[in-house]
This record gives structure tokens, C-alpha cells and sequence, in this order.
């Protein structure tokens, strides 16, 4: 499976972002429903006042996902290889088929001042984009929106997007495109899906205190192609762990936002600081504490699909302590 993008010719994107009209939500300044696209575009289409194209092309990642299935891994920050692009840089992270996903792709994007990430366009695919660094500003639909350092952004299905830079520093975010086995089917839609394209600023992010630190939720439920996409960030006082080594069906990522956290994965253990990675795959034993002197934290992103195992009635046995470590 490849991503695909949709380009619009001018006129077609400016009656699309006029009609598409925000809906407000707790957590986000505004959100749009994507499958207003698709209804209006069969309406105009149907009536004859239909002057544009649609144009399908590939988009990023350039080049086909593996077919390797792909386990739990660490992607350390300094590991991972910087390629100059005529915008700033880029950070390839990973492109394959997971237990539950038809594709998870990611990488990471670092903007020079004043430049954008590209025009806006469409793509069936999720996507997820968490800033690292910098100030950029937000288009989804036509709409505007400024995010700083710790902002999560959510592209629905087939909304339209980009970002730009318009700080004087670079502009560093970690980017996530998510495939099901649903997301080139259109039959399979959710044309109900209750999370919706939005902005969802650190600042606006109310955090809960914690036995161990805090947690500030951010989003959580179904969308156009997938059951449950949930998220949220998670601090951890100095020594402190997450939660005693666990299991569960859904697949899910981690970003370290600052601080040292050390990772456990079926025994084997991996430290990384800000910038890094982790993947745990479905029913894969993994643990997580902030082996540093200062609070760590780090955005949680969790991922149900039709393909996901039912939840777990019990818990099989913690794999013994191994010293390989599992970096990709």
C-alpha cells in the first residue's frame, strides 16, 4: 500500500475551504469534518458546477513502504540520519506494515524560517504532526492556526493541510502517517467519526496530577479509518515509572519531549532522550522511567483498528532481562 495525495486545482480549493465550515470541540480551537469534502464535491459534480479536477499523485514518503512487518523498536534522536532537503531537513524514521497497520510511516521534519512543509493538499491517510521546536503556523480547510512547542496536530482523513514556519528559528516536528487495511477502501469509511481535524496547543492542555508526575490528555476517539486513535503526554517525576511492565492489544508510540526516560521491551532495555522513539507493538511487554535528574516527558499515541486482537484477559510471562539492545 503507498500513500496518495489529493491536489486540487485553485478554484476547487477555495470553494472547498469556504464551504467547509469549522465545528468547535473541548481541547481544539476549531475542527472540520473531512467527509463534508467528499459529499460536496459529488454534489457539485452531480449538479454540473463542478469547473475543477481532481488529481490523484504520490506524496511523501517517496518511495514504497517495506514489507518487513515491523516489531517494537527504539529510534534514538542521534542515530538517526539528517538529509539536507531545499526546505531545511529530514529525518527518516520508519515505513512498514505493523501487526494492525497496513502502513505506519515516520519521520521527522525541520523547517527553515519563513518555509512551508508544502501547498496544501489531501491524503486518505491519518496523520499525526507533534512540533518539537519552533513556531508554525496551521492550515486545515482553509482555516489558520499559530502552534508552538508540545502542540499536537490531527489531520482526518482527506482534510486539507500543510504548515509554515513563521518563526526566525528553525522549525523541528515529528510526523506520523497512519494506514489501515480501511484506508484505501471508502466503503469501510466511518462517516461518523467523532475526532475531527484540530490544533491542540500545550498550553491549552489541562494537566492532571499523578502518583508519579501528571498527564494532560489531548484527543481520543474513532475516526475515518480507524476505531480509536487516543493520545496524550505524560510526566514523569525524577526516578519515577510509568506504570510496572504491561501488555495490550493496541500498538502504540511514544516521543520523548524532554528529559532521559529508559525503555523496557520484553526484557531488553534502551535509554533515549529528547528527539527519540519508541514503537511497541501489539502484546508486546513494555515498561518506561525517567532514569534522569529532572521531570521527563513524553507523548503517548495509541492506535486501535479493525485488525486489533481483542483486549487481553491475562498477562503472559515478562521475557527475562537481555542485554541486546533493540535500536533500529
Amino acid at each position: 500500500m503507498q500513500f496518495e495525495d489529493v491536489t486540487t486545482k485553485v478554484s476547487a480549493a477555495k470553494i472547498l475551504d469556504l464551504i467547509c465550515l469549522p465545528f468547535k470541540t473541548p481541547g481544539s480551537t476549531w475542527v472540520t469534518r473531512s467527509n463534508r469534502i467528499h459529499f460536496l464535491a459529488a454534489g457539485l459534480f452531480a449538479a454540473g458546477l463542478a469547473p475543477f479536477s481532481i488529481i490523484w499523485s504520490q506524496s511523501a514518503p517517496k518511495t514504497s513502504p517495506s514489507t518487513t512487518l515491523m516489531t517494537s523498536s527504539a529510534f534514538l534522536w542521534e542515530n538517526l540520519v539528517v538529509k539536507t532537503t531545499p526546505l531545511g531537513e529530514r529525518r527518516d524514521v520508519s515505513n512498514h506494515p505493523t501487526a494492525t497497520l497496513a502502513v505506519f510511516e515516520c519521520h521527522i521534519t525541520t523547517l527553515n524560517p519563513g518555509r512551508e512543509s508544502h501547498a496544501p493538499h489531501r491524503h486518505p491517510q491519518e496523520e499525526i504532526i507533534i512540533i518539537k521546536e519552533g513556531s508554525v503556523d496551521v492550515h486545515i480547510n482553509g482555516r489558520i492556526e499559530r502552534a508552538g512547542p508540545g502542540a499536537t496536530l490531527f489531520y482526518a482523513s482527506n482534510d486539507a493541510h500543510n504548515v509554515r514556519n513563521v518563526g526566525d528559528t528553525r522549525a523541528t516536528y515529528w510526523v506520523i502517517n497512519l494506514a489501515s487495511a480501511a484506508t484505501h477502501r471508502p466503503a469501510e469509511h466511518n462517516a461518523a467519526s467523532s475526532l475531527l481535524s484540530g490544533v491542540f496547543p500545550w498550553e491549552k492542555l489541562t494537566p492532571k496530577t499523578t502518583a508519579v508526575g501528571s498527564v494532560r490528555p489531548v484527543f481520543s476517539g474513532s475516526t475515518v479509518t480507524l476505531k480509536n486513535l487516543e493520545s496524550h503526554i505524560t510526566t514523569l517525576r525524577a526516578g519515577e515509572i510509568s506504570h510496572a511492565a504491561h501488555q495490550h492489544s493496541d500498538e502504540e508510540v511514544i516521543l520523548v519531549k524532554e528529559g532521559l526516560i529508559e525503555v523496557t521491551i520484553n526484557g531488553v532495555a534502551q535509554r533515549g532522550g529528547p528527539g527519540s522513539i519508541y514503537f511497541f507493538a501489539s502484546q508486546d511487554f513494555h515498561g518506561l522511567r525517567n532514569v534522569g535528574s529532572t521531570p521527563a516527558a513524553y507523548h503517548v499515541i495509541r492506535v486501535v483498528t479493525a485488525a486489533t486482537p481483542p483486549a487481553l484477559t491475562s498477562a503472559r510471562p515478562q521475557a527475562s532481562p537481555a542485554t541486546t539492545p533493540l535500536t533500529r
